[in-house]
């Protein structure tokens, strides 16, 4: 998806993992995956750098789809469908 699509979209779960480092976000993404239903879409919030390569590494290992990252100010939207 292209960022504009990205910015559009409406995220079922929002897990806002601002305030942890890594692993923090990718563990609140692995806790929260299990609130939605597959087909669902989720957000999440991190400053954390390292959380843009993780999150995408975890879906594929998952077999969920990475949608895309949104970069905000200080912060990364990151995109994923279970």
């Amino acid at each position: 998806m292209n960022s504009e699509e990205l910015a559009q979209l409406k995220a079922e779960k929002s897990v806002d993992a601002r305030g942890t480092s890594c692993p923090g976000p990718l563990l609140a993404a692995k806790k929260a995956i299990g609130q939605i239903e597959k087909g669902q879409v989720m957000e999440v919030l991190s400053a954390d750098e390292g959380t843009r390569r993780d999150i995408p590494k975890w879906c594929t290992k998952k077999g969920y789809e990475y949608l895309g990252t949104l970069e905000e100010a200080g912060f990364y939207k990151i995109f994923l469908r279970k």
